[in-house]
């Protein structure tokens, strides 16, 4: 299997792809971690309760085990789950140069690694659905379990992997309208740079609970640049900061405000965990530069918690 970190996404011949070769590296690795217990392959049976319909009993596996096992179907087994995607302008931040998938901007990470969440999904029967947002809804599906629906999906990240965007967006917003769309009980996931105005900060802690409507599972993927955003580590040369979404800019050394900028940005995430922690929504932290393993495992655990 080749280096992940050396495949280039502008060579891709399908999302899907490289969405397979992450879930294998993953669970390979789980096999030597300390999550080994979880399962990444659904169950085919059950053991057969006392006075059940004796139907569904696998005969064949009875000869062989002499216990009584019934053959376990997709609707014992479906978890549904529903992808967000945050499509506005921030997360196409940083532009890079190259298109190494060691070297990804937010939105590619995010979509990426949605890619890998649906491959894993697939293998534990679970059903997925799919929105991306920006200012506006630029695409939903509802959640569904069937290989041809995977596929749709594989198709519309594989053209998100491609976009550009200039949008700006209040997520608040766009979430208020998907939570009124997702109608039945789903483990939602939410890939966002959480990149709103001061003045909408309340507004947007609002459509994070209103998510959690009819007994949703949300987890809140916080998807950043560590280096970057996190650190604010430039160089000290006069730089041009232009916000993406605003068109503002500040010219500035960076070294000069970097110590403030760290703190105002730790207070910051430090204010989301606990709101999430109080609205009992999952906070997982997202950096870019560490892979994949971190929101699959997010996904494993959470769901064995709720199955």
């Amino acid at each position: 299997m080749a280096d992940l970190k050396e495949i280039n996404i502008a060579e891709l011949k399908s999302i899907e792809l490289l969405a397979k070769q992450i879930v294998e590296g993953f669970i390979t690795g789980m096999h030597k971690s300390p999550f080994h217990g979880f399962s990444v392959e659904f169950a085919e049976h059950r053991l057969y309760n006392t006075g059940e319909s004796t139907r569904h009993i696998d005969w064949k596996l009875y000869a062989k085990t002499k216990k009584l096992f019934v053959k376990k179907y997709e609707e014992e087994t479906n978890l549904r789950c529903h992808l967000i995607i945050d499509n506005s302008a921030s997360m196409y931040y940083p532009k890079t140069k190259g298109e190494l998938i060691s070297n990804l901007s937010k939105i590619k990470f995010a979509t990426i690694a949605s890619a890998a969440l649906i491959e894993l999904l697939k293998r534990q029967r679970d059903a997925v659905g799919l929105s991306v947002y920006s200012y506006k809804s630029e695409y939903y599906a509802p959640a569904k379990g069937s290989e041809s629906h995977r596929r749709k999906l594989f198709v519309q990240l594989d053209e998100l992997l491609k976009s550009t965007s200039n949008s700006s967006t209040e997520t608040y917003q766009m979430l208020h309208e998907i939570s009124e769309k997702i109608h039945k009980r789903s483990l939602v996931f939410l890939f966002t740079d959480m990149f709103q105005t001061n003045k909408n900060q309340e507004e947007l802690f609002d459509a994070l609970r209103h998510l959690k409507y009819n007994k949703h599972e949300v987890i809140l993927f916080h998807t950043f640049d560590s280096e970057l955003e996190l650190e604010f580590n430039f160089d000290n040369s006069p730089k041009k900061f232009v916000d993406v979404e605003t068109g503002e800019i500040v010219k500035i050394y960076a070294k000069n405000v970097q110590e403030k900028y760290q703190l105002q940005v730790e207070n910051y995430f430090n204010d989301l965990k606990l709101k999430c922690i109080q609205y009992k929504i999952d906070y997982v932290p997202i950096d870019i530069r560490k892979g994949f393993n971190q929101l699959l495992t997010s996904y494993l655990i959470k769901r064995n918690r709720i199955l």
